[in-house]
């Protein structure tokens, strides 16, 4: 009964958002604030439901609770059971977001019940000058931190990449990080809506209120040990999956597609493609389903071969 699935976003206000998601990718919301379309989710309160095919509805909880390892994979059931382990999104930052960091799994399960949160992006689309923050300027120990961030200087010992389409970044858990204003991008993400704000750029709501910060506990959180890895190269061949990430958490490959593509699942996994520019048509032996710039399909584990065809069409393909 498993085929190509496609999810109905789940579409997020943010005091940062903007419009480029509706402008760009047609999502449905008249809002001048959206700020996140969470494409496949599993967070509580905010569950991914099918919206093509004859499971339309259904829930993609309900999907993994059902199909199991048909759905997830056989080595994927076995290590996260009825946990999706992944969130993807698209996200667009009209002004900057907080600067931030996550926790890695032993804190965040200590702490919160969840996963982690090791993530990656993929710039779609940037204004110009637009940047991202990733990690120190130079080696910063937990004292210096402290002590920029008391004085209201931290910005000064971070550091700012300008950035265009296709830049890719890995950002670990542990590692400060922050989306600039201008900046529409993709994500992927271990299943997590956990997040330390160290810093919010002194901003206000409507209201007067400032949004919480989490310095207590986010001190915790860092890695000052990392090293500044987080700029990934990758190849951009043609009809081939160029390796971009490759981690504990998933894989992740670039995809551009000029033709007619064979794969076969060999990762014993279920694999999602996004599609970052172009259309793609996802053939199997009973459907064919479509993709557009901005839109997410996953492949079940069960469906070992299928077709990716695309005159024009740039994916970004995902598996545990």
């Amino acid at each position: 009964m498993l085929y190509p699935l496609k999810f109905q976003p789940i579409l997020k206000d943010k005091i940062w958002g903007g419009e480029k998601l509706n402008q760009y990718f047609n999502k449905a919301s008249s809002s001048k604030n959206l700020g996140e379309s969470w494409e496949i989710s599993t967070v509580p309160n905010d569950i991914s439901v099918v919206g093509n095919g004859q499971l339309k509805g259904q829930s993609l909880q309900d999907l993994v609770n059902n199909y199991k390892s048909n759905l997830l994979g056989d080595k994927n059931w076995k290590r996260f059971g009825n946990e999706f382990p992944l969130l993807i999104k698209f996200i667009d930052a009209k002004q900057d977001l907080s600067i931030q960091l996550h926790p890695n799994d032993e804190l965040a399960k200590k702490r919160h019940n969840s996963f982690g949160k090791t993530e990656m992006w993929y710039v779609m689309q940037a204004d110009k000058d637009a940047n991202l923050i990733v990690g120190f300027k130079g080696e910063v120990d937990k004292e210096t931190y402290l002590e920029n961030l008391e004085k209201n200087t931290l910005t000064e010992i971070l550091n700012f990449d300008n950035v265009k389409e296709g830049d890719t970044y890995f950002i670990e858990a542990g590692r400060v990080h922050a989306i600039g204003a201008g900046v529409l991008l993709a994500e992927i993400q271990q299943t997590s809506d956990v997040t330390y704000r160290v810093y919010d750029w002194d901003r206000v709501d409507d209201n007067g209120n400032e949004r919480e910060l989490h310095n207590d506990i986010a001190i915790d959180a860092f890695d000052f040990e990392m090293e500044n890895d987080f700029r990934i190269d990758y190849q951009k061949q043609k009809n081939i999956s160029n390796e971009m990430v490759s981690c504990h958490f998933f894989t992740t490959n670039f995809i551009e597609i000029a033709s007619e593509l064979d794969i076969q699942n060999t990762h014993d996994s279920f694999v999602i493609y996004m599609c970052v520019d172009g259309d793609v048509e996802v053939l199997t032996k009973d459907s064919t389903e479509h993709i557009s710039k901005g839109e997410t399909i996953l492949i079940p584990a069960e469906i070992k071969n299928f077709k990716l065809k695309s005159v024009y069409g740039k994916l970004l393909e995902v598996y545990v």
